[in-house]
């Protein structure tokens, strides 16, 4: 373990690198454009540990806010596909979608939320959202972060990446430049 992760840990004892029990409510968020490995890694973690899982998708307002490098998809077409995911996996009834406007989302107000599953890069971004909790003395939540899925060339996979064409929604390489 690094010295950032282990100085992490011992600063917020809800930051948790095993499996946790099963929460009765676990959340995520996130984009979810043109969902790919990387999504349904934090879906299935999110799944694996949560009863019920609340999944906050940006909006098209918000999206904007991002300025993401590329085009993404409207909020009813990502909810959708997400939707299609959750039939899928059987996750649909287990699952309540939200609209986010912001990072934070019902996360720093909603007392029925247990844990937040996040990738290593939104820690920060779960701990400052226990940090507006406890001003609003609500108990801080639990955090589980997943480390990014890798493409077949070990860099992670994105939608960026995705919507480039260099990489396919599994990770394969579709173009390298030489």
């Amino acid at each position: 373990m690094s010295q950032t992760s282990s100085r992490a840990s011992q600063k917020n004892t809800s930051v948790s690198m095993k499996r946790p029990k099963k929460f009765p409510v676990v959340a995520v968020g996130g984009t979810f454009d043109l969902v790919h490995k990387g999504h349904r890694k934090l879906l299935d973690t999110a799944f694996e540990i949560g009863e019920t899982v609340m999944i906050g998708v940006t909006s098209d307002r918000f999206v904007k806010k991002l300025h993401k490098p590329h085009k993404v998809d409207n909020y009813e077409i990502r909810e959708r596909e997400l939707k299609k995911l959750l039939r899928r996996r059987n996750w649909l009834n287990r699952s309540i979608i939200v609209k986010l406007e912001d990072p934070y989302g019902p996360a720093i107000e909603e007392n029925k939320i247990d844990a937040l599953v996040v990738s290593h890069r939104t820690v920060p971004t779960a701990q400052l959202i226990n940090r507006m909790r406890r001003r609003k003395s609500l108990r801080p939540l639990n955090i589980v972060p997943i480390t990014l899925v890798p493409a077949q060339d070990s860099r992670p996979i994105s939608t960026t990446r995705i919507r480039r064409g260099r990489i396919n929604k599994e990770g394969r390489v579709l173009f390298t430049l030489t």
